[in-house]
């Protein structure tokens, strides 16, 4: 950053000179914001793309591992085909094992659920005070539901037809991800040197550098998610299933999704599997579960976490609060997935450029979550090899 001189104020001059600082940082941020929003509001006008390129980004950053180890016994689009193909069968698989996990309990499950939630109501209007309910009034709460279903059909099917045009779009954002996730894959690093070739030589390195520190944050945040997505999920699974609850596959599978959605989805996923538990084996098995979860929570905050991804991602509590909540008010759950992510890049890129020539150790008092040698060893390309000519790091496929 370069320094300012500021021109000294005439004599006489009724601005006071904190008056003159403030205005100029003021306009200063009024024209950073304008330019957020601006650069918010095109992505929402073609948030396919958008969560079509996220969605690419995510899968390069989990399959590239495993297309490098292809890779040493054939060629790279064909080790690329085979990783995706691996990725498929992976997913697919579990997919087909929670549908016939659903399928096959579904029934009981749902009898369970229902003495469950008349167990609920009768406790509830056993309290005294505010908490009291008559039967009849809840007789007639669900009555007035049922009318509202039946006069609202009607409306509720358009939605319905909506949904479905929902469902194409996410089919086709889902294969324009799978498209750029191939290209990505099989040539990243010359797409990555094509994009800095059309750069000023004097403006390369810090592209280079702020590209590098970005990836190497994205990619071990997506990659550690991934892996204690999995670890909880596994955990969960295996508590679930020595307490006897059923279908303990399915919400082993709820408490991996709700991996991804930082602060809020693993509550949610406990909330739900506690839910099940109660229906299914009274309020003391409820209990446990909740215990349990809670205690693989705890073990992912202060155990998994700070191993697997290490100072790749160091956001403070209060901020990563703060991205999923302005995150989902803006976007809904598609906000709280990415939230953390962008939030984590932006500061790696910012950390990386504010850096000055002299700064080679990278250990300047703010430098952020990733520093100066894991920056330079997210530039390597894979498999020890060096990178593109000139220095460029392997592009997002090739930067580990």
């Amino acid at each position: 950053m370069t320094s300012q001189s500021t021109v000294p104020p005439a004599a006489g001059d009724p601005v006071p000179d904190w008056l003159r600082t403030g205005a100029g940082w003021s306009w200063r941020l009024i024209v950073l914001l304008a330019g957020v929003a601006a650069v918010f509001w095109l992505t929402w006008q073609v948030q396919l793309v958008f969560v079509a390129l996220f969605l690419a980004l995510v899968f390069t950053a989990v399959l590239n591992p495993v297309t490098d180890l292809y890779e040493r016994a054939m060629p790279r689009p064909l080790a690329t085909a085979l990783a995706i193909l691996s990725g498929v069968v992976v997913v697919g698989g579990l997919l087909t094992y929670v549908v016939a996990s659903v399928a096959g309990q579904w029934e009981r499950l749902a009898l369970q659920f229902s003495s469950g939630v008349d167990q609920l109501v009768e406790l509830v209007e056993s309290l005294p005070g505010p908490f009291e309910v008559e039967v009849g009034r809840r007789s007639q709460w669900l009555s007035d539901v049922s009318g509202w279903v039946r006069e609202n059909s009607e409306e509720l099917a358009a939605r319905a037809a909506e949904g479905a045009g929902s469902v194409v779009e996410a089919f086709a954002t889902f294969a324009l991800a799978i498209f750029c996730t191939v290209f990505f894959l099989a040539s990243g690093a010359s797409m990555w040197h094509w994009f800095l070739a059309q750069i000023p030589a004097v403006h390369r390195r810090h592209w280079r550098e702020a590209a590098g520190a970005g990836w190497y944050t994205f990619s071990g945040y997506t990659r550690g998610t991934v892996i204690v997505a999995v670890t909880n999920g596994v955990l969960a699974g295996i508590f679930l299933a020595v307490l006897g609850v059923p279908l303990s596959a399915p919400l082993a599978v709820l408490v991996f999704i709700g991996t991804f959605i930082p602060i809020i989805g693993a509550p949610l996923a406990m909330i739900i599997a506690a839910v099940v538990a109660l229906a299914a084996e009274g309020p003391l098995t409820a209990l446990f579960v909740i215990l349990g979860i809670a205690g693989i929570g705890q073990l992912e905050g202060h155990v998994l976490q700070p191993l697997i991804m290490g100072r790749q991602v160091s956001l403070h509590p209060v901020v990563v609060a703060l991205a999923v909540t302005c995150g989902t008010l803006v976007s809904g759950v598609l906000g709280a997935v990415v939230a953390v992510p962008l939030v984590s890049v932006a500061w790696a890129v910012f950390s990386a450029m504010r850096r000055g020539p002299g700064d080679d150790d990278g250990r300047s008092p703010d430098a952020g979550a990733v520093p100066a040698q894991d920056a330079a060893a997210a530039g390597a390309a894979p498999g020890g090899h060096d990178g593109p000519a000139g220095g460029e790091p392997r592009s997002p496929a090739g930067t580990e």
